[in-house]
């Protein structure tokens, strides 16, 4: 027979696998509902939460992406609750149990609201709360799968120093803020048509946030794998979010007197959709990531206060 810790180690590595494959199925949710967007698909189906009185309608046109939205939406549901219990049952650490009970109350919460958008033709507000709460579930199945890893475990806590004035976290909390508020811009320009002007001024403010994080991590922290890596990512993401931004607005602009969403069009703004997805959950690590591994400079004034009088 295996050892305990052995069995351990293997049931850890397997919750973790699947906290990440929850994760991705999300981010693949995620994109499923831009597509449901970009088609202009939303009252494609008219009931809920049966598809024209049927589980398995014909997929055709719309219905294909208003339908096949609601059954990676159901998987992914599924999947949550798998993971809820999971956490509960094998991860001893409160807080991770407590957001794997959140994430499963946010996931019904979403489905909720999307039978709304459905029986209700596409309200503006709910339609932005859904697409929000979207984002906010993909944060949490990803913080979970970070924080069910074997590294943030068993890794070392306090590696680095904080730098004096504005903390690398609280840079790093306020950039994950703003990209989510910049998210919330995004979803209301989709769903209201109107919004454009905030949208952008959003950007620049974003953008200003992520280059300073991604410049401060690079000249004081390069030396520190857990924070630079992500760091890098997020700057990568940065520069492809930009780009699908402008690309985004500029098709729209070409496209405005066509009846239909042409493929071009609904490919660009997916991707741009998918990208600030992806934009959020980096900087929300990176967040994490700092909080773990950073000591504040406070902290560490005390303790070098401590052993100044230690050794006089």
């Amino acid at each position: 027979m295996q050892p305990k810790e052995h069995l351990s180690l293997g049931q850890n590595r397997a919750l973790h696998g699947f906290a990440i494959f929850t994760a991705c199925c999300t981010f693949f949710l995620i994109i499923a509902g831009a597509l449901v967007t970009g088609n202009d698909a939303g009252l494609a189906v008219p009931d809920w939460p049966l598809s024209y009185g049927s589980l398995t309608p014909p997929m055709v046109g719309g219905i294909f992406y208003e339908h096949g939205h609601r059954m990676v939406a159901s998987f992914v549901g599924f999947l949550t609750i798998i993971l809820a219990i999971w956490l509960w049952k094998r991860d001893e650490r409160p807080f991770v149990r407590t957001l794997g009970w959140i994430a499963l109350a946010v996931v019904v919460t979403q489905g909720i609201l999307g039978g709304i958008t459905v029986l209700f033709f596409l309200p503006a507000p709910i339609s932005v709360m859904h697409a929000c709460l979207a984002q906010a579930f993909f944060c949490i199945v990803s913080s979970l799968a970070l924080l069910t890893s074997t590294g943030w475990k068993q890794g070392a806590t306090g590696v680095a120093s904080e730098i004096k004035g504005v903390s690398m976290y609280q840079l790093c909390l306020w950039t994950t803020v703003s990209v989510y508020g910049q998210l919330i811009l995004g979803a209301a320009l989709r769903h209201s048509k109107s919004g454009l002007l905030w949208h952008v001024l959003g950007a620049f403010a974003v953008t200003f946030l992520m280059a300073w994080t991604v410049a401060r991590v690079y000249k004081y922290y390069a030396e520190v794998a857990q924070l630079f890596r992500p760091a890098m990512i997020l700057g990568i993401l940065l520069a492809a979010q930009l780009s699908l931004g402008v690309g985004s607005y500029l098709v729209r602009l070409a496209s405005r007197e066509d009846v239909q969403p042409g493929a071009l069009m609904v490919a660009v703004t997916t991707a741009h959709v998918a990208t600030g997805a992806l934009v959020l959950v980096a900087a929300l690590l990176l967040t994490l990531q700092c909080h773990r591994l950073l000591i504040p400079a406070k902290q560490k004034m005390q303790v070098n206060s401590v052993a100044q009088e230690a050794t006089s």
